[in-house]
C-alpha cells in the first residue's frame, strides 16, 4: 500500500496555539459496550472551548457514522475563520467522501504522524470523560440505550459541565461568548 497520503496529511497543530473557537476541531472514535454488541461513539470536539460540535454513534466504525458527526459539526458551526479538523490516520477519516466534506466547507485536513495518542491528546481524553463521567463506560442493556446516553452526556456536558481549563464555564458558554458578533455567520 503506497503511503503516499501519509505526507499529504500532515500535523498541522502540532505547534499551533488556539486563540479562539472555530480554529482547530478534533475527533476520534471509541467504543461502548451493550448486551447486543459494541457501539461506536465519534465526536467532533472543539479545542477551545471543548464543546463537542457534532457526534454520531453507530453500531459499526464505517465512514458513514463518522460523516454524520462532521456534518453535525459543520452544520453547528458560528464562524467562517480559517479551520484545522485534526485527527488519527484512521481510514474513516482518509476517505474520499471525509476528505472531499472537508474541502468542500474549506476545513484544512490535519492528521496525526505516527498513529501517537498523544498527538491527538484532546479527542481521547473526550472519549474518557463521556465514558468515565457519564455513564458510558459501563456495559449497557441495549445499543438503543447507548444511543440515548450519548445524546444526552453531550446535552449535559456542552450545557452543564464547568471545566478547570475554561475557569469553570462550561463549552456552551465559552463558545458563544468568544466569537464576537461581526464574526458570527451562522453557516
Amino acid at each position: 500500500m503506497s503511503k503516499h497520503w501519509l505526507r499529504k496529511y500532515p500535523n498541522l497543530v502540532k505547534d499551533i496555539k488556539v486563540t479562539a473557537p472555530e480554529q482547530v476541531w478534533v475527533s476520534d472514535i471509541t467504543y461502548i459496550k451493550s448486551d447486543e454488541g459494541n457501539c461506536y461513539l465519534n465526536m467532533v470536539t472543539d479545542v477551545f472551548s471543548r464543546k463537542i460540535m457534532g457526534y454520531a454513534i453507530a453500531d459499526n466504525m464505517e465512514t458513514a457514522s463518522m460523516i454524520k458527526a462532521y456534518q453535525m459539526a459543520i452544520k453547528n458551526r458560528k464562524t467562517d475563520r480559517s479551520l484545522i479538523h485534526h485527527t488519527d490516520r484512521g481510514l474513516q477519516y482518509c476517505s474520499g467522501e471525509y476528505v472531499k466534506l472537508s474541502t468542500d466547507n474549506g476545513v484544512s485536513i490535519s492528521m496525526t504522524e505516527n498513529g501517537d495518542p498523544y498527538e491527538n491528546a484532546l479527542a481521547e481524553r473526550m472519549n474518557r470523560t463521556i465514558k468515565e463521567e457519564f455513564g458510558l463506560g459501563r456495559l449497557l442493556p441495549s445499543r438503543q440505550k447507548a444511543f440515548l446516553l450519548a445524546e444526552e452526556a453531550v446535552e449535559l456536558y456542552n450545557n452543564y459541565r464547568p471545566h478547570w481549563a475554561l475557569k469553570l464555564n462550561t463549552p456552551n458558554h465559552v463558545h458563544s461568548q468568544k466569537i464576537p458578533a461581526t464574526e458570527a455567520t451562522g453557516i
